[in-house]
């Protein structure tokens, strides 16, 4: 979509039409033409917004999901993704800046001309980036620029995709008025579980590096379980599932392969290869559990598999089969999973890579495999990078961990850790702002710093001394290493390394 000026001089003849009629039936009524209230809707600061235009039906758009200042803002058909997200951050007197949950800029209108294009930009919280909301009639209502004095809406009152939003002055027409459509506030913060004595409330002021590890501390895709004699037990992506352990969290020793003599079950969906991918390792009722994925890159000809061992030591496991496999015929892809078991003793198995995001089946408990035919979206970025779904429980609330962007590309990887929560294991999750996880939020926890390249495919372990973020991340010679960062909780009960 052009961004060029739009052909005023014909359109200014078309508003003068409009205008002249809108005067004219209203006189004809005997009703003074200034009759549109100018009082402000009420917004909720906590909570996340989709604007839909009256006249089109289409959502106010950050267009082609842009970051970038300047920006065009456009319409688009309703998705409710975090580009289609907006908050209203108070400057005082009724004005509010809006602001983007996909790109943290807020609307700005470069100029007070007819028809300029609607943009985003830094937050300067100056006349240009301050509205106040005017209601209409529905229970709608108008965007008023400070600086111009002007209404917002989509030019030539177009309803197709893609069309331009701008300012004209305010007519109170169909395209002109705005549902505010609420998604949310972020949930409740009086119910986080407070960690360990001296467990920090407040974040730091940048990312920490990883705690000190050594030894056998290269990795990829690592999952982490504590044994009941008090060790650990680290299962990551390699040849047959490669075992690591500790004994204190620090050193890291090679334990061998979980199949030491290969998998081959798996090989219809690898091409051949042994390479098995991303494991999740439990410790219940008194045996292991590993969930395993089976692929090659890129596709979603895939499948995740369950093996068991009384002691999780390499060549002890039994495999107990196919979990899920997923095809080309299928919107998801049958790999990353992991098992969460809820407070009333349900298993939950989450997966997914890429494709429509990431996906929840239930399981049998006496089995560990797949109990019925049914399936849910729990997180997506409408085919964005997005993988890694990592669920644990503290306090009232299922943290949903994922990563989003690219991993595997070694010192470029853009891989970053995100979270969301529920109340429940089957969400609906949110991000701090309130943006729904299934709809591309996500509140960021972790990300590329210094010589900390693409941090991700995390898993939380929550010891005796509190929780920790266990993850890969990259060298600046590419090499892939092990992070172990503590997790600390604010106010709120967000979760922060430290």
């Amino acid at each position: 979509m052009s961004s060029s000026a739009p052909p005023v001089e014909r359109t200014r003849s078309l508003r003068r039409v409009a205008l002249a009629g809108l005067t004219i039936g209203v006189a004809a009524a005997g009703v003074a033409v200034a009759t549109r209230s100018a009082s402000a809707a009420v917004v909720d600061p906590a909570a996340s917004y989709v604007l839909v235009n009256r006249n089109s039906g289409k959502a106010l758009d950050v267009y082609n999901l842009a970051t970038t200042d300047g920006a065009a803002i456009n319409q688009f058909t309703r998705n409710d993704g975090a580009w289609q997200q907006w908050k209203f951050l108070d400057s005082g007197g009724g004005w509010y800046r809006v602001q983007s949950v996909h790109s943290g800029k807020v609307l700005d209108l470069p100029t007070t001309a007819d028809g300029v294009q609607l943009v985003q930009n830094t937050d300067r919280n100056d006349a240009r980036q301050q509205f106040r909301l005017a209601d209409s009639a529905g229970g709608h209502v108008r965007l008023i620029n400070r600086n111009s004095g002007k209404a917002l809406e989509t030019w030539e009152w177009s309803t197709a995709d893609g069309a331009r939003v701008s300012q004209y002055q305010d007519l109170d027409g169909a395209n002109q008025q705005w549902q505010l459509v609420r998604l949310g506030a972020a949930p409740s913060p009086t119910t986080p579980t407070p960690g360990p004595t001296g467990t920090p409330t407040t974040p730091p002021s940048s990312y920490p590096g990883p705690g000190a590890v050594s030894g056998a501390t290269g990795t990829h895709d690592p999952t982490i379980v504590k044994t009941p004699q008090g060790s650990y037990i680290v299962a990551q992506t390699g040849r047959n599932i490669r075992l690591t352990t500790s004994t204190d969290r620090t050193t890291f020793r090679e334990a061998g392969a979980a199949f030491p003599n290969g998998a081959p079950w798996t090989t219809a969906y690898t091409g051949g290869s042994a390479d098995l991918w991303a494991p999740d390792i439990s410790y219940r009722n008194g045996q292991y559990y590993l969930y395993y994925s089976a692929s090659t890159f890129g596709s979603n000809r895939s499948a995740i598999f369950l093996a068991t061992s009384p002691s999780g030591a390499s060549g002890s496991w039994t495999n107990r089969g196919l979990v899920i496999e997923s095809s080309t015929s299928n919107n998801y892809n049958a790999i990353d999973p992991n098992l969460i078991v809820d407070d009333a003793g349900r298993w939950w198995l989450n997966f997914g890579s890429f494709w429509s995001g990431m996906q929840q089946i239930a399981l049998n408990p006496s089995t560990g495999l797949r109990a019925d035919s049914s399936i849910r979206l729990i997180a997506g970025r409408n085919g964005g990078a997005i993988e890694a779904p990592h669920m644990v429980k503290r306090g009232s609330f299922y943290y949903l961990w994922v990563s989003f962007d690219r991993c595997c590309q070694g010192a470029a990887s853009t891989y970053r850790i995100m979270v969301g929560r529920s109340t429940s294991p089957n969400g609906p999750f949110v991000d701090r702002n309130g943006a729904a996880m299934n709809s591309g939020g996500g509140t960021q926890v972790l990300a590329g710093h210094g010589s900390i390249h693409g941090p991700g495919h995390q898993a939380v372990l929550q010891d005796t001394d509190g929780d920790l973020l266990v993850y890969h991340y990259y060298a600046d010679n590419g090499t892939s290493r092990l992070g172990i960062n503590r997790l600390g909780y604010d106010a709120a009960g967000w979760p922060f390394v430290y």
